[in-house]
C-alpha cells in the first residue's frame, strides 16, 4: 500500500485556501497582552506578517503550506501567486516589525510552543529550496528563526513536565516540528536537547490508555508522542519502545485511535479542530508506518486512509476550518519522511 500523495488539482486548490486568507486580517483572534492604551492596536500593526488566518499560528502555518507547495510543484500556474505572496510578505522591514513584538517584556511566552515549532518548520521548509526566491526567504526569515530557537533552548531545560492535551500546547507535537528544522538547519544543540527532553518525557510511558479525543482536538496525544519518540530512537529502540507504549496495536487497540472522530457542527470552531484531528491523526499514521511491519504497517496505512476521508472533503465553506485545515491536509498527503 503507497503513502499518501498530493495531486496538481489538490495541490492548487490547497493554495487558493491558504492564498485567500493569509492576508485577511479579519476576523481575527489575538493573543496579546494590554500594559497600557498605546498596546490596543490592530492585528496588522502588530504582526506585519502574520496578521492573516484569524490567528498568528495559522498564519504562520498557512505560509508553511504555501512555501511547500512552492518548491513541490515548481512551475505550475498556481506557484506564480504563491511567489507573489511570499516576496509580499517576507522582507526585512516586516521581520523587523515581528521581532519587535517578540522582544516586548510581555511577550516572552507568546505562542509557546505551538507557534514556534510551526515558524521553525516553516524555516526547515525554506531551506530545503533551491531556487533564488527560496534562498531569499529562507535567509529573510532567519533572524526570527533563531528567536525561536533561543526561546526553546531557554525552555526546555527548565519544562519539567510535558503537556500532553489535544490542541496548541502540546509538547510532543513541537518537539517533532522542532527537530525536523534542527536536522535540516544543522542545529545539532537543539537536536541533542530535543532528544533528550522527548526521552525524559515519555521514554517510560507503558500501556497508553488513549482517552481521547476530547471535544476540541485537533492533535492525537498518544499519536504526537509516538511521533516524537519515532523521530529521536534508532528504529529498534522505537519498535521496542511502541510494543510498551502500544502493545495492543495488532489487535486495533485502542479502538479510539482507528477511530475517526465524528463533527457534528463545522461552524463551531472548536468543534471543527475535530476535522484536523482526523486530518493530523492520519500523517501521524502514515508517519509511523514506516517504522512497522505488515499486518501493523497495512493498519496503520488503512487507518490513515479512512481518516484522511472523513475530513479531506470538508477543508473549506466555512471560515472555522477554511483558515487552517489545508495545513493538516497537507501534511497527511505529503509527509516528510522521519
Amino acid at each position: 500500500m503507497a503513502r499518501p500523495s498530493i495531486s496538481p488539482q489538490q495541490a492548487s486548490t490547497f493554495a487558493d485556501l491558504a492564498l485567500g486568507h493569509v492576508g485577511r486580517e479579519y476576523p481575527n483572534i489575538l493573543v496579546h497582552v494590554l500594559t497600557a492604551d498605546a498596546d490596543a492596536r490592530t492585528p496588522r500593526d502588530l504582526h506585519p506578517i502574520f496578521y492573516g488566518s484569524f490567528d498568528w499560528h495559522s498564519c504562520v502555518h498557512s505560509y508553511w503550506l504555501l512555501a511547500r507547495l512552492h518548491r513541490r510543484f515548481e512551475g505550475h500556474a498556481f506557484t506564480a501567486a504563491i511567489e507573489a505572496q511570499l516576496d509580499l510578505a517576507f522582507t526585512e522591514a516586516k521581520v523587523a516589525g515581528e521581532l519587535a513584538y517578540l522582544a516586548r517584556p510581555s511577550a516572552q511566552g507568546f505562542e509557546r510552543p505551538y507557534g514556534w515549532a510551526w515558524l521553525l518548520y516553516l524555516a526547515a521548509e525554506l531551506a530545503q529550496h533551491r531556487t533564488g526566491a527560496g534562498r531569499r526567504w529562507a535567509q529573510t526569515l532567519a533572524p526570527l528563526a533563531q528567536t525561536f530557537v533561543d526561546r526553546f533552548k531557554a525552555f526546555l531545560p527548565k519544562a519539567d513536565y510535558p503537556i500532553r492535551g489535544g490542541a496548541h500546547f502540546n509538547t510532543a507535537f513541537a518537539l517533532t516540528l522542532s527537530w525536523t528544522y534542527a536536522q535540516r538547519c544543522s542545529d545539532a544543540p537543539l537536536a541533542d536537547l530535543i532528544a533528550a527532553k522527548a526521552k525524559a518525557w515519555y521514554a517510560h510511558d507503558e500501556a497508553c490508555q488513549a482517552w481521547e479525543p476530547s471535544g476540541d482536538d485537533f492533535l492525537s496525544p498518544v499519536l504526537c508522542e509516538a511521533q516524537v519518540m519515532q523521530a529521536v530512537l534508532p528504529r529498534d529502540a522505537f519498535r521496542s519502545w511502541l510494543a510498551r507504549f502500544l502493545p495492543n496495536l495488532a489487535e486495533g487497540a485502542p479502538a479510539t485511535l482507528f477511530t475517526p472522530a465524528r463533527v457534528s457542527d463545522r461552524s463551531d470552531g472548536k468543534i471543527a479542530h475535530l476535522d484536523g484531528l482526523n486530518l493530523s491523526r492520519a500523517w501521524a499514521w502514515t508517519t509511523l508506518a514506516d517504522a512497522l511491519d505488515d499486518p501493523l504497517r497495512s493498519l496503520a496505512q488503512r487507518t490513515a486512509e479512512d481518516h484522511l476521508a472523513a475530513s479531506l472533503p470538508h477543508l473549506g465553506g466555512d471560515y472555522m476550518g477554511e483558515h487552517w485545515l489545508a495545513t493538516y491536509a497537507l501534511l497527511a498527503l505529503d509527509p516528510d519522511k522521519v
